[in-house]
């Protein structure tokens, strides 16, 4: 049975499956996008981004991948080895991961991380954009935290975003200069996902630049250590407990 609200389950349950999968991102100002789809979450490592192939440099010990999505990361990972527990808010998504032979799989939200044992992992996975889970700069200090707890203390964050200041769109533009006369975040974009007549629920994603990012770690024990750049507008954070 597939999960009534969960949109963007149901475009790579549909991808897995060899049917026509699409994903149609609806922002609250009116703003339709369609991304690169489901497909991108299946992508083999040699069809990754440049920084997504020297992030896995990074990883060590024992790994959470939050967001997981279809199992791009954790999957490679496990080949390579690795202790990896992949967790998605989305049922189908973790469903997509089991029969694409993840072992440790968990239908979990990223707000639920509490829920884990102190020190239990030495990397946390947030690719694929994934700080976006943050959600807001209030959400983001306080899951941080909890990340500092539940992590051991060489520990490891590799997260990607985008700079959602490198646009010259007056629409996007328009959408930051509101954002920020409600005391949000310019890149606080609330969004739900479409697919066929299925629609999501509305969440808050959050985008940064590089100086939003290192502000946000300031006070929750965490700090940049290096940024991996892109030809484009994102990159990828390897930050550090400090």
């Amino acid at each position: 049975m597939k999960p009534k609200n969960d949109a963007y389950g149901q475009g790579l349950w549909a991808h897995l499956k060899g049917k026509e999968s699409f994903e149609i991102v609806e922002r609250d100002d009116g703003y339709f996008g369609v991304p690169g789809g489901p497909i991108q979450h299946f992508a083999d490592h040699k069809h990754w981004s440049i920084q997504e192939k020297r992030a896995m440099r990074f990883v060590k010990g024992m790994v959470l991948d939050i967001g997981c999505g279809a199992g791009k990361h954790s999957l490679y990972l496990q080949k390579k080895g690795y202790d990896i527990t992949g967790i998605d808010n989305s049922p189908l998504a973790i469903r997509v991961c089991k029969e694409r032979g993840l072992k440790g799989t968990k239908v979990m939200s990223i707000t639920e991380i509490g829920r884990f044992k102190p020190n239990q992992f030495d990397t946390i996975l947030m690719l694929g954009s994934n700080f976006g889970l943050f959600g807001s700069l209030r959400k983001a200090k306080a899951l941080l935290k909890k990340l500092n707890r539940i992590t051991s203390n060489r520990a490891t964050i590799i997260t990607e975003s985008f700079d959602i200041y490198k646009t010259d769109n007056p629409v996007h533009i328009e959408y930051h200069k509101s954002n920020k006369k409600r005391g949000r975040m310019s890149g606080q974009i609330r969004i739900r996902i479409r697919f066929e007549k299925c629609v999501g629920e509305w969440f808050d994603y959050l985008l940064v630049s590089k100086e939003e990012m290192k502000y946000i770690l300031k006070g929750t024990g965490w700090g940049i250590k290096e940024f991996l750049d892109s030809k484009k507008t994102s990159y990828v954070a390897v930050i550090e407990k400090i």
